[in-house]
């Protein structure tokens, strides 16, 4: 009975993870304005590259129409390559006994929809997790979109203002800050109203507060406690600020074990997923492939490839807690 158990939780996991994930991922870019895109996409390798066309705006001049029509160099025409890197993660092994849900008379469905979930939103925190480290380490290498008011001064609206303002004439294309819980209490309790909530997984919210879309999540890199402690860091990004693709190809490995007085089942599995800033290319050179947690939060690893600030993820507001 416990084997023929584990055969249909072996059938219906993967299938049931695929529902739970596409399910989420569609809740979310949908909440969050598509400022965190999660998408289905997959890439071949450790890298992918993109190829865009420089901004040929600075081409454009002034034109005297009395002076003598001499030669006038001319603005080649060329492109710039932006790499994304591909991230690999693991969950499990998972070890539980198939003869647990036998003895308590339960229905092998309930476990697959147990730990299918768990495994889900484990994955979908890591993506935004490690996206939003990416981001915050690219975007605060970049000075010409931080408004860093630490050393004296926590973040407030204005401050989150005063960031914003760096986008100039473009900043109502910041579709979506995102900050941690603690900073979102901070702001309400100076008197901003917090309306309707939008979506919720696990440990992530998205609210609407005062007509802009505000994720809310405890992500480590929001909350800085090196090099620098006690530091508040919040994002302001566009539209496909960052890119999180997900083949949804997860290696999956549930492993019997016998030679015990109870058999014991193992459930282990493997993922990956590739990240992109817009605006910023990953440094293959420095940060390399396969990047740990620490690379991927490493500023120079992130190499801004456009021209002008308002092409890029955004902008970053840091204080002190």
């Amino acid at each position: 009975m416990a084997l023929d158990n584990m055969a249909v939780f072996n059938e219906f996991f993967m299938p049931n993870i695929y529902e739970k994930l596409a399910q989420n991922v569609n809740a979310f870019n949908a909440a969050s304005g598509g400022a965190i895109r999660l998408t289905a996409a997959g890439n071949i390798g450790d890298y992918l590259r993109e190829s865009f066309a420089d901004s040929l705006h600075s081409s454009q001049r002034r034109v005297d129409r009395y002076a003598a029509n001499g030669a006038q160099a001319s603005t080649d025409y060329t492109q710039t390559e932006k790499t994304m890197v591909k991230i690999a993660g693991g969950f499990g092994p998972i070890l539980f006994e198939p003869g647990q849900m036998t003895w308590v008379e339960k229905p092998t469905g309930e476990a697959i929809e147990e730990v299918s979930q768990m495994f889900v939103e484990a994955m979908m925190q890591d993506m935004l997790n490690t996206g939003i480290a990416a981001a915050v380490a690219g975007i605060e290498n970049n000075a010409g979109v931080t408004e860093d008011v630490s050393g004296g001064a926590s973040i407030t609206q204005r401050v989150i203002n005063d960031s914003q303002a760096k986008f100039g004439d473009a900043s109502n294309r910041l579709r979506t800050t995102v900050m941690t819980g603690s900073m979102a209490h901070k702001l309400i309790d100076n008197n901003l109203a917090n309306s309707a909530q939008l979506f919720v997984a696990d440990n992530v919210r998205v609210l609407d507060i005062l007509g802009r879309l505000i994720v809310i999540t405890d992500a480590p890199a929001l909350l800085s406690t090196t090099p620098i402690p006690d530091q508040d860091k919040v994002l302001s990004l566009v539209e496909g600020a960052i890119e999180i693709r997900d083949p949804g190809n997860p290696i999956v490995n549930i492993d019997r074990t016998n030679g015990k007085e109870r058999i014991e089942t193992t459930l282990q599995a493997d993922y990956d997923f590739t990240i992109g800033l817009k605006g910023y290319s990953w440094d293959e050179t420095n940060g390399g492939k396969s990047p740990t947690d620490a690379e991927i939060a490493t500023g120079t690893n992130w190499d801004k490839v456009v021209t002008s600030d308002k092409n890029t993820a955004g902008v970053i507001a840091i204080g002190d807690i």
